[in-house]
């Protein structure tokens, strides 16, 4: 089997695997909390993205990886990581704009791993930086998914405890 190949399967048992435990497991836990609560939980994951910020580092990719697609991969993880931690502390807090932020952290995270992934030439060069797009690559898109589905079906947010 070819690199590429190998990737996609990856890719793609990581996205089921995940989502069937998100069915299974959080889904059904989230469901029962507040919408605060529930988007807290599933953008936590997306605070670690500044962990994109190691496709600019020499040696863990097999060859220095193309600047189109590294300096937009790290950067727009490090962007969507700090949106992620600002929307976690305004839901954390339950302040009225909490909403707002979580919808623009999404969108920004959302289109950023859709730009990295249409980078199918890099496959083979990522070396040590292959777990992140077959592990927790998988994990973004279906809570960025299960982000979407409550941000469009139910959208009270309490007030900002003072």
């Amino acid at each position: 089997m070819d690199t590429q190949a190998i990737f996609l399967l990856q890719f793609l048992l990581s996205i089921i695997v995940f989502s069937f435990l998100m069915k299974w497991i959080a889904s059904p836990w989230l469901n029962k909390q507040s919408i605060n609560t529930a988007l807290f939980w599933l953008t936590l994951p997306h605070t670690f993205r500044h962990i994109g910020m190691s496709f600019l580092v020499p040696g863990l990719s097999l060859q220095t990886l193309p600047s189109n697609f590294a300096f937009p991969a790290a950067y727009g993880d490090l962007a969507a990581g700090i949106l992620a931690f600002a929307a976690l502390c305004f839901l954390y807090y339950k302040c009225p704009l909490a909403l707002v932020i979580v919808w623009i952290f999404n969108i920004v995270g959302f289109v950023d791993l859709l730009n990295a992934l249409r980078h199918a030439e890099v496959i083979p060069m990522f070396g040590a930086n292959w777990y992140i797009p077959t592990f927790l690559v998988p994990l973004l898109f279906v809570t960025h998914f299960m982000i979407f589905v409550r941000l469009i079906f139910n959208v009270n947010l309490k007030k900002c405890d003072e």
